[in-house]
């Protein structure tokens, strides 16, 4: 069937396409490209493409076209130069001539074959396992540059024992020596290649990317590198297509599905294959205008597209790793001084210069070209499509010709060396005879770059990143753009020119972004909602005080307990000093209380002390009545003890003369309660014995009373005093100076304590209410100790629920409430009576208020 398609394929050139109706002669072939020497170095090369092409995308209209591959035929132009360096070098191979037999293999496995038989038996008689060759000079055989026609060829080879030395990409494949014993890879591994492509991605922050590979040993080690390496820098894969490699055409089968590309949201796609690979997957993909991405690429590509979209092209802006070499000196030169008359075996030169430069033959021989353009040569071909710069597979082709060469090299020295009278044509060899000095080939070629052969010793590729540049279309130019080596520091393998990368169309902001999520901003954390990829997040706000001054970070940091986060959380500010200072609206406030009643609890002693003679005055003993308008003249005072910058002696004194001075006040009340009940209950009119009791009883409870809380403070001192704490929680930017109580059971043992007495204050002036109500404080002191207990239950909620210095303040507050509400309800309406009836404080004012009462 293939046969026959070759036999009557239309083969047309227009781009570079060839049509076997331009003449005879562009029809006429020869099995190989051959030019004699001593020794011949034979070459098996997929020199022309099958390209299927179907520009209206009808399947029943679809026509097949043979296209020469340019890249593939520098190849030959490199072989054919290495051994003419080698002919002309007086140091390798003297009086030795190497001559070359290349062959142009097609697409299956059948014709690959047909062409290594016909290599082998000869090109008249096709005989397999016999010669018809005079002699065979052939001493090892270069094939690429995919590693299937490597495989069918070694496969054969291996009966013969011919070395084999294959120029494409490395390849896990042929690394069998089981199966490929006598086979030599001139590549340098790829062991690297997905380091430096996370390494561009890391570059441009591109986390989401798409994976397109061929379906083989190679594409299926590469994704499984790829997404281990990218696992570790956090990059994610949106998809991943694993197309069928045709074994009949070496190309993508037609089962690409450019809808998962196009709406896919990853704008970078990272393909993996050779190069008859991406040509395949480019033709079948040309239909289609992908406009937005980002295309990277291991290998180059030389290719015409036809797309059916004018300007924009789907690769323009792609980004092309290729293995790193030095230029070779005199290259470029022979490429632009090469012409079909220097090289009349090259019938492929031949056919070059007949569609490049218009010419026609001669004669019927089709060797001889007349009427061509004057001065051509292939440099300045149309469109410059002939690239001059040695290609990666050029360049391996150029070192396994010098590691053939060196081999023979050593391999006649040593006949010398062992049979020294030998003539020199007496020196032949069976090609088998060279793998000894091929295994452990090390040599240095002209360009100053180590060679080896031994897969062991062999090292890791360093790679150009080329810039492919179509727009307008047809420009196709490859730009290198940067460098990546495993060998340098870990923050220098990749050097980049990023001003020189021309992106692809449609892309609107530089560099491209390819993201899942767009970067979480200083100030938030990437959340990942359940079932996500590590790439694809939400951005939660930091907790309160946690920051984060990065983008994308995981984890909040907690600000330091001296430090505040800011509003936006993305810094941690020092927290200011703070304490209930004078200055404070709340510290005035209070100093402005506790002065206001200390003041009119002195103006009350001082009205009580001029009208200290007075019933109303000595009623309910009268020095317990100066002791407690003292005492709570101090309680006012105390409340300064809270305000202010706390100090040693001030946290102290704070808690422990609050309780003394509150209990004094309190056992105060309770022994004029008591005195109100002796009076009235207990105490009857004529015996002075109990008269004298209720004299004297009330002057106990004061002392007894407050020498038990005098106890218990000075245990709490003792044990855990109060010191100066700091509150760094409290309040969001503020650092709080307060005073610590040091023992909370002992501060709390004192309040109960006070709760106590208040609380029996509270029941026996209860008690005493409904007693005669003449001069008698029983009801006045019952609402007194009902405001005192209201004011200090309240208390302990409120204390418990605040923080910082509002917590100090309610303190001060309630000693202020409790305080004012002893003096209010107990002396505001003796201070009435005084100030406002004085006919009621007298004697006389008492009887004509009984005499009314009696008359009522």
């Amino acid at each position: 069937m293939m046969l026959l398609l070759f036999m009557f394929l239309v083969l047309r050139y227009s781009s570079y396409v060839y049509s076997f109706d331009r003449s005879y002669c562009a029809a006429k072939t020869r099995p190989s490209v051959y030019k004699d020497g001593d020794m011949v170095v034979a070459a098996f090369f997929p020199l022309f493409t099958i390209v299927l092409d179907s520009v209206t995308g009808d399947p029943s209209n679809e026509a097949y076209y043979l296209q020469l591959n340019l890249k593939n035929y520098q190849i030959v132009l490199a072989m054919v130069f290495a051994i003419e360096e080698i002919n002309s070098n007086p140091h390798l191979l003297p009086n030795v001539s190497l001559g070359y037999d290349i062959y142009n293999v097609l697409f299956n496995e059948w014709w690959t074959l047909d062409r290594c038989i016909t290599w082998l038996s000869g090109p008249k008689k096709y005989i397999p396992n016999y010669t018809c060759r005079r002699e065979m000079k052939s001493v090892a055989v270069l094939t690429g540059v995919s590693w299937i026609i490597s495989a069918h060829i070694g496969t054969l080879l291996e009966l013969y024992k011919y070395p084999q030395l294959t120029i494409g990409s490395f390849d896990p494949n042929l690394n069998d020596h089981d199966q490929f014993p006598d086979l030599y890879q001139m590549a340098s591994k790829d062991m690297s290649l997905p380091y430096g492509i996370v390494s561009l991605l890391k570059y441009f922050h591109w986390n989401w990317v798409g994976l397109i590979v061929s379906e083989e040993q190679k594409g299926v080690q590469i994704i499984s590198d790829l997404k281990a390496e990218m696992d570790k820098n956090r990059i994610c894969v949106d998809f991943v297509e694993m197309i069928p490699v045709s074994k009949l055409s070496f190309l993508a089968n037609r089962q690409l599905n450019p809808t998962r590309v196009l709406k896919s949201s990853a704008n970078v796609i990272i393909t993996y294959g050779d190069s008859d690979f991406l040509r395949g997957f480019l033709f079948y993909l040309r239909q289609t205008l992908v406009t937005s991405k980002v295309w990277i690429m291991n290998s180059e590509w030389d290719v015409i597209l036809h797309s059916k979209h004018f300007i924009l092209q789907s690769f323009h802006g792609s980004l092309i790793f290729s293995h790193h070499h030095k230029e070779i000196s005199g290259f470029r030169n022979f490429i632009q001084t090469v012409h079909p008359s220097k090289y009349p075996e090259d019938f492929y030169l031949t056919k070059l210069w007949f569609y490049f430069y218009n010419c026609s033959f001669a004669d019927d021989d089709c060797n001889t070209l007349e009427n061509c353009l004057p001065n051509a040569s292939l440099h300045q071909s149309p469109g410059n499509r002939f690239d001059t710069v040695m290609t990666e597979y050029s360049y391996n082709t150029y070192n396994a010709v010098y590691a053939v060469a060196h081999s023979l090299h050593e391999m006649l020295l040593h006949q010398v060396e062992v049979k020294p009278t030998r003539k020199a044509e007496e020196m032949m060899f069976l090609a088998w005879q060279l793998h000894p000095f091929l295994k452990n080939m090390q040599f240095t070629n002209p360009a100053g770059e180590q060679v080896n052969l031994d897969e062991k010793m062999k090292l890791n590729a360093e790679y150009d990143i080329l810039n492919y540049w179509n727009f307008p279309e047809g420009l196709g130019l490859k730009v290198k753009v940067g460098k990546f080596s495993p060998y340098g520091p870990l923050d220098q393998q990749l050097s980049l020119s990023e001003d020189m990368i021309e992106w692809a169309t449609g892309i609107t902001e530089t560099p491209p972004t390819s993201v899942c999520s767009e970067s979480c901003t200083p100030g938030f954390r990437k959340s990942l909602p359940e079932g996500n990829v590590a790439c694809c997040f939400d951005c939660t706000p930091c907790p309160e005080n946690e920051i984060s001054n990065e983008t994308d970070v995981d984890q909040c940091v907690k600000c330091l307990d001296h430090q505040y986060a800011n509003t936006e959380r993305n810094r941690c500010l020092q927290k200011s000093t703070t304490f209930l200072d004078y200055d404070d609206p709340m510290g005035i406030g209070l100093s402005c209380l506790a002065l206001y009643f200390s003041a009119l609890s002195v103006l009350v002693l001082g009205i009580f002390l001029k009208q200290r003679d007075t019933p109303i005055v000595k009623a309910n003993n009268r020095t317990l009545s100066y002791i407690l308008l003292i005492t709570l003249n101090f309680c006012f005072l105390c409340c300064f003890l809270f305000i202010g910058h706390p100090n040693p002696a001030a946290c102290i004194l704070q808690q422990t003369t609050f309780g003394v001075l509150f209990t004094v006040a309190v056992s105060t009340v309770l022994a004029k309660t008591v005195t109100v009940v002796l009076a009235y209950k207990v105490t009857a009119p004529g015996r002075r014995i109990r008269w004298m009791l209720v004299r004297r009883a009330p002057n106990f409870i004061v002392p007894i009373c407050t020498l038990i809380q005098i106890t218990l403070c000075g245990i709490w001192l003792g044990k855990s005093p109060p010191f100066i704490d700091t509150d760094a929680y409290s309040e969001h930017e503020h650092i709080i100076i307060m005073c610590n109580k040091g023992s909370v059971t002992a501060f709390y043992c004192v309040l109960g304590y006070l709760g106590a007495l208040a609380l029996g204050s509270f029941t026996v002036a209860f008690l005493a209410r409904n007693l005669p109500d003449t001069f008698n404080e029983a009801k006045f002191l019952t609402f007194s100790m009902l405001v005192f207990c209201s004011v200090w239950v309240t208390f302990l909620p409120v204390y418990h629920s605040t923080k910082g210095k509002v917590m100090v303040a309610v303190e001060v507050f309630s000693i202020l409430a409790s305080s004012a509400g002893l003096l209010g309800c107990i002396f505001a309406p003796k201070c009435y009576i005084i100030l406002l009836r004085p006919e009621r404080n007298s004697i006389q004012g008492l009887r004509n208020k009984i005499h009314y009462r009696y008359k009522a």
